[in-house]
């Protein structure tokens, strides 16, 4: 299997593109802020067909480049319902002051076609198959894809903003919520065995048994408890360092 990937933007929002091998069809996760020429620069590097593209959530530096990536190459954008107005109305998702300097540099709205994610689901694309898990927290509409293990690779987790190396996604943007972020990360990441790579929305990659050890917000809600860790604040993570939206 094949994963490419990069941090696209002012946010520092990974970009994954995923395929069976170089030279065959793939998947782009989370083309966002200014992840377009990232974009093309990586199927063409790696002799690569899009076939879809599939968001974790709608906040706009996870979805800028939607609209170019998919009109390029004719091809569907997978989201949340709960999520899919942010696409075309980031401000309503973000408060009025947030990101506001970076607004006028980008075309918003929806590509020509949307298709709507749901909890549970099962998606087969580019030859790669794709558990799809509801888990509202960071957002209503945020979701996690996660790839079977295979003979060659561990089981492969995007984790887009619910979890990231020593922390979680902020909960204090409009749709956030820290007891669903916590009920999220306790019925997701838990069940999930410690072999698992964790590619998350910003960061490093880590994996569930590192952050099962050493993550203050999955520790606890491993053991039943409720985190004694400040609660989010700033553009990014829980905990420093900060990390996007």
């Amino acid at each position: 299997m094949l994963i490419a990937g990069f941090p696209a933007g002012a946010w520092g929002t990974n970009c994954y593109l995923v395929a069976p091998a170089a030279g065959e069809e793939c998947v782009i996760i989370d083309p966002g802020h200014q992840a377009t020429e990232g974009v093309e620069e990586a199927l063409k590097k790696h002799r690569l067909k899009p076939v879809a593209v599939v968001l974790t959530h709608g906040h706009i530096d996870h979805v800028a480049s939607v609209v170019p990536v998919c009109g390029a190459h004719d091809v569907p954008a997978w989201i949340h319902p709960a999520d899919r107005y942010m696409m075309s109305d980031p401000e309503k998702a973000l408060g009025l002051s947030i990101g506001m300097p970076l607004m006028g540099e980008l075309t918003v709205g929806e590509p020509d076609d949307v298709k709507e994610l749901a909890d549970g689901a099962e998606l087969r694309l580019a030859g790669l198959d794709f558990s799809v898990a509801h888990a509202p927290g960071h957002t209503k509409g945020s979701v996690t894809f996660r790839m079977p293990e295979s003979a060659d690779v561990p089981s492969v987790f995007f984790s887009g903003d619910l979890l990231f190396a020593g922390s979680i996604g902020r909960t204090d943007l409009p749709g956030g919520d820290m007891a669903e972020m916590l009920e999220s990360l306790a019925r997701v990441c838990l069940p999930l065995d410690d072999s698992t790579v964790v590619l998350s929305g910003h960061g490093p990659q880590t994996t569930i048994g590192r952050e099962r050890a050493g993550n203050p917000y999955l520790r606890e809600v491993s053991s039943g408890g409720d985190p004694q860790t400040p609660r989010p604040a700033g553009l990014g993570s829980a905990e420093a360092p900060r990390r996007g939206m």
